[in-house]
């Protein structure tokens, strides 16, 4: 099941790109991610309604690991297990990791997670399930790895998100993917319930940010990461005039000196199953066993 209606796979993500693109930007990611700082705040702080008490935890799509910090000094007898596709993003988390608080780091990508079934009660994941085409391979995993009535809590952004950017593309040279596509809430609770997670909930907030110009605004995704990595992405250096033919159509969305930036913030919730997938012939790890096998 991919994020969108695209039967042609226009917009397949390029897992090796992706991977490529965090990496790249990992040591610039959290000057460069206000945004992403804010929804990942408004994340956690929903464990306050949520009576959980786990025993292992996983930061999944972790980054620089400051989610990881914190749910480690929400629950500090847990075990927080932080993985991620992009090993500079993990090495950037190696600074959150203190020796109270310790936790060892694991490069993974969502789609194949080294974990034994039913390893974790609680799955956190903030703004990584954009990155992942085929959702019901990724929910899938985490079905796999979280214990009967464990939580899985997350956020992704939906459709709406960098619409005006996609559109001045659009407009300026009838190309439409310039900009990546994202999972509609109905999309994300099917997969949901597909991987047979239970009583998902989903919430949709959007929040509009104002830039200088265009520019600025692709400035701020290219230092997160956050570039088209799309398998038929148009490739090399973009044309002056293209760019200028953009700017122009996104400037006659300017108010009052400013030009805003859509996402569309989804949050969501849902519960582990009693049924556990098996995978026979995998070596698959538990979070105990992290630090004694030496995974990074």
């Amino acid at each position: 099941m991919n994020c969108v209606d695209d039967p042609r796979g226009t917009f397949a993500l390029d897992r090796h790109a992706v991977a490529r693109s965090f990496d790249r930007a990992s040591a610039s990611y959290d000057a460069a991610a206000a945004l992403q700082t804010r929804v990942r705040d408004t994340l956690l702080a929903r464990f306050d309604e949520l009576d959980v008490k786990p025993a292992a935890v996983l930061d999944l799509g972790a980054g620089t690991g400051h989610a990881t910090g914190a749910l480690k000094r929400r629950f500090p007898q847990a075990a927080v297990v932080p993985a991620d596709i992009a090993a500079g993003m993990l090495e950037q988390a190696r600074q959150q990791s203190r020796w109270r608080r310790r936790f060892e780091r694991v490069r993974a990508d969502a789609y194949a997670l080294p974990f034994g079934n039913a390893s974790f009660d609680v799955v956190f994941s903030s703004l990584m399930f954009q990155w992942c085409d085929d959702l019901d391979a990724a929910f899938a995993e985490v079905a796999r790895v979280l214990r009967p009535g464990g939580l899985l809590i997350f956020s992704t952004f939906g459709p709406g998100t960098l619409a005006e950017l996609r559109d001045a593309w659009a407009a300026a040279d009838g190309r439409d993917d310039h900009v990546n596509r994202f999972a509609d809430p109905h999309s994300l609770g099917s997969a949901l319930l597909q991987a047979g997670l239970a009583e998902p909930v989903l919430d949709v907030d959007r929040i509009v940010v104002e830039y200088d110009d265009a520019l600025s605004l692709m400035r701020e995704l290219k230092a997160i990461g956050a570039h088209n990595v799309t398998r038929d992405r148009a490739r090399g250096l973009t044309g002056r005039r293209r760019l200028e033919a953009m700017t122009r159509e996104y400037e006659a969305l300017r108010r009052n000196g400013m030009l805003p930036a859509t996402y569309e913030v989804i949050s969501a919730v849902g519960w582990g199953s009693e049924k556990q997938r098996d995978l026979p012939g995998e070596t698959l790890i538990s979070p105990s066993a992290i630090k004694r096998r030496g995974q990074t």
